[in-house]
């Protein structure tokens, strides 16, 4: 007995003496990748989303944006951005060497992780969720209150406000045109009525020649997609070049479905979704670019009204 509690004794003090001294270093680990808490405003901006990045540019803060997604492409500055990873796959050792004092991203699975990851180092960062246009608004005062530019984003939110219900006065009154908004062709998905895009079909007087549907961009067949009615199928473009050749194979592909008003009327339009289709500043050119396919009477052409890119 006494020779077990002999060797229990120090057994014990060094177990102890082991778990001070492992929180100590957790601790001091911890502190050694926490950044320090600061409430000036932001000087280096990493942001993980087109839509943010162009938000960014609008409020004035271009030069405090230090690296971008790689699929951040407007306004042209931003192309010579530090890229740290794509859209859907951000870098998240690329953003840290960045040294970034906010970091701004969007609310969906792959980017959350990133933003989670960040959290624990102890970087500032701003997770938005941006899917439909009144969380556009939103996310532009959420935006102006992390980097101190709240009277800039309250004019940037008002001036896009302005110009959605002006052009909602203008086309959303007028006869509703059944419209197919299609995504991608092979196999056929189409934009729901629980997404932005529906909205902007509404607001550029359009109505979804899709009824309800469980996903917000669900696959249809043809039975379905002949039932419909469309009398104008606008079809995102794969990129934003080529967009002539991207035309001339969506009539090709869509003359098969000959009994369509839109096919039967030649009323098929491929867009630029960088400029159509991205929740941002450029809401109102994406709503007019819409209305120009659905009321052709407005646009200086019948075909690729939609095309133009700033």
């Amino acid at each position: 007995m006494i020779l077990k509690k002999s060797w229990t004794l120090p057994t014990i003090t060094i177990v102890c003496l082991s778990c001070v001294f492992g929180l100590y270093w957790a601790a001091a680990s911890r502190k050694t990748f926490r950044l320090p808490t600061t409430t000036s405003p932001p000087k280096r901006i990493v942001s993980l989303a087109p839509n943010l990045t162009e938000i960014l540019f609008a409020l004035g803060l271009g030069e405090n944006v230090v690296a971008v997604s790689n699929n951040c492409d407007w306004p042209a500055e931003a192309v010579s951005r530090k890229k740290v990873g794509t859209f859907w796959q951000p870098n998240t050792e690329a953003i840290i060497a960045s040294k970034p004092d906010l970091v701004i991203t969007l609310r969906f699975e792959q980017q959350k992780a990133v933003a989670d990851t960040l959290n624990r180092l102890g970087y500032k960062v701003l997770t938005l969720k941006v899917e439909e246009i009144e969380e556009l608004f939103t996310a532009i005062q959420k935006m102006g209150e992390a980097a101190d530019c709240i009277e800039r984003a309250e004019k940037l939110a008002g001036s896009i406000r302005k110009k959605t219900n002006d052009l909602q006065s203008k086309y959303g009154l007028a006869n509703k045109v059944k419209t197919l908004w299609v995504v991608q062709v092979e196999p056929l998905r189409i934009a729901g009525r629980s997404t932005f895009v529906n909205e902007m079909l509404e607001l550029a007087g359009g109505e979804n020649a899709i009824g309800p549907t469980i996903g917000q961009y669900p696959q249809i067949g043809t039975e379905e997609l002949l039932a419909c009615g469309a009398e104008v199928i606008i079809q995102s473009a794969m990129g934003a070049s080529n967009i002539d050749r991207q035309q001339q194979a969506a009539e090709s592909f869509w003359s098969k479905f000959a009994a369509l008003p839109a096919v039967k009327n030649n009323r098929i339009y491929v867009v630029n979704p960088d400029t159509a289709l991205r929740l941002g500043p450029r809401l109102p050119e994406g709503i007019e670019i819409i209305a120009r396919c659905l009321h052709p009477d407005t646009a200086m052409e019948k075909h690729n009204v939609a095309l133009q890119t700033r």
